[in-house]
């Protein structure tokens, strides 16, 4: 009877392992139809193509490369992905019974005058008594509830959570990399243009010196012309020190000593891609690490309701053990007089902890709704991004063309002060604006095209792409 009622027992066990005893939260729909100021062609977006196929640039991807491979953020990141997977491991050993080994022996010398000391004499005629033994036990708990099967999925998608945090940790380090390298361009063009400048200023004022010197000016037009100099002359440590700092940062991203960084090409070779789909923001759902990050934590938040939820009921426990047992080492192995066993089942429910248990509950259910809440923000906050950079795109487009076009006024404007000075056409004052407007322009240039490059690199990243 009494094992016809442990088998019973199991059969439930295995009978109700299936049922749970909370409902899963899906995820809200909260993206919308299309991205602000974005014209849409078809479903395609340049966030899937692969990291080699959008940045062509082979310094910059070799830059990235060596980031992906020695920046310590990734590392870091690689690193709670193998703490994830440890524990992940561990989770998949609920189902398992717990199997223990031990092996005893004690020895015990009562008192002559106790009680078990009189006793022990009469009965053994010894003044001690020994007792060797040696058992396996198992204590296994059913998965009636679901609690250990909801424990196993929080696991399961606290590593996916490490594996897309990851995949944000590189997106963010392939943009930064690019975006470093080409500001670093945009400095190696402005200490061009300044040193250019600087030549131009030279020969300006050894122009006027020649007029001072024939009384064709006064000393203001050279202590005008020093000053326009020395600004310009001001300019090109400023840059330097600038094309150092940003060295050096890179070098950190690549995670190296701080090194100088070799360039192939010039600014002016960069190209600006022209098609930029960026396709549906439901897409994103489904490549953004961060926005599959917050998808993984609902999941990990409905496991951890299921477990609170499944600890208010009751548990069922078998605990078996059987080994070896004997007074005597001499007959400890022996067989089959020394051999006990012993099976158990039972049905465990918590009382006076219940209201603790509730608590817990309740708390898991907030963390849900939090849970949920910060899933519709990192939806917002990306399609928000994506419609920052397809607008910095669209507005730096028209902001260079504009900017060009002065330049190349301001260019052929300060060759004519120059011309007209040299003539005794233009006055000094003429030429100093004229060179200081170009100067100002070219700089602005350079600014406006760096900031194109890191508008697309930032719209790539904005649509999830960079960690495939």
């Amino acid at each position: 009877m009494k094992r016809f009622n442990i088998i019973a027992m199991l059969l439930l066990a295995v009978i109700w392992s299936g049922c749970s005893v909370s409902k899963d939260l899906s995820l809200p729909n909260v993206a919308p139809g299309l991205f602000r100021n974005a014209i849409q062609k078809d479903s395609s977006s340049v966030g899937d193509l692969p990291l080699k196929s959008f940045i062509k640039d082979l310094t910059v991807q070799n830059l990235i490369d060596t980031a992906l491979l020695r920046n310590y953020d990734m590392q870091i990141a690689l690193k709670n992905i193998d703490a994830a997977e440890v524990l992940f491991k561990q989770s998949k050993l609920g189902y398992l019974p717990e199997l223990k080994l031990q092996v005893a022996a004690s020895s015990s010398r009562p008192s002559d005058n106790s009680l078990n000391g009189l006793s022990l004499n009469q009965f053994t005629g010894s003044t001690h008594i020994e007792d060797y033994s040696a058992n396996l036990g198992v204590f296994w708990e059913a998965d009636i509830w679901g609690k250990i099967r909801n424990q196993k999925a929080g696991a399961l998608a606290s590593f996916l959570q490490t594996e897309e945090a990851r995949k944000a940790v590189q997106t963010r380090l392939v943009a930064n990399v690019a975006q470093g390298y080409y500001n670093l361009l945009m400095l190696d063009a402005q200490l061009e243009i300044a040193k250019k400048n600087l030549k131009l200023n030279d020969s300006t004022l050894r122009i006027i010196n020649l007029q001072f010197d024939a009384g064709q000016v006064t000393s203001l037009a050279i202590q005008q012309a020093e000053a326009q100099q020395l600004n310009a002359a001001q300019l090109v440590p400023r840059i330097e020190q600038n094309v150092v700092l940003q060295e050096n940062a890179l070098s950190v991203l690549i995670g190296t000593m701080p090194q100088s960084i070799n360039r192939s090409n010039r600014l002016a070779q960069m190209d600006i891609p022209e098609d930029l789909n960026v396709g549906f923001p439901s897409a994103l759902l489904s490549r953004r690490p961060d926005i599959k990050s917050a998808e993984l934590a609902l999941n990990v938040a409905n496991a951890r309701v299921g477990v609170a939820k499944a600890s208010l009921y009751p548990s069922l426990v078998i605990t078996a053990s059987g080994g070896v047992n004997s007074f005597k080492a001499s007959n400890w192995f022996s067989m089959p007089a020394s051999l006990f066993g012993l099976v158990s089942g039972g049905i465990m429910q918590p009382i006076f902890q219940r209201g603790q248990l509730k608590s817990n509950l309740e708390l898991a259910k907030i963390d849900r709704e939090k849970t949920v809440i910060q899933f519709r923000q990192s939806v917002i906050n990306a399609v928000g991004e994506v419609s920052d950079e397809l607008t910095k795109v669209e507005k730096l487009k028209t902001q260079y063309s504009i900017a060009e076009k002065r330049a190349q006024t301001l260019q052929q404007a300060s060759k004519n002060a120059s011309m007209l000075f040299k003539s005794g056409m233009a006055n000094y004052l003429e030429v100093i604006t004229a060179q200081g407007n170009l100067l100002q322009s070219e700089l602005e240039l350079t600014t406006i095209k760096t900031e194109q490059l890191n508008a697309v690199v930032g719209l790539y990243r904005s649509l999830g792409g960079g960690w495939n």
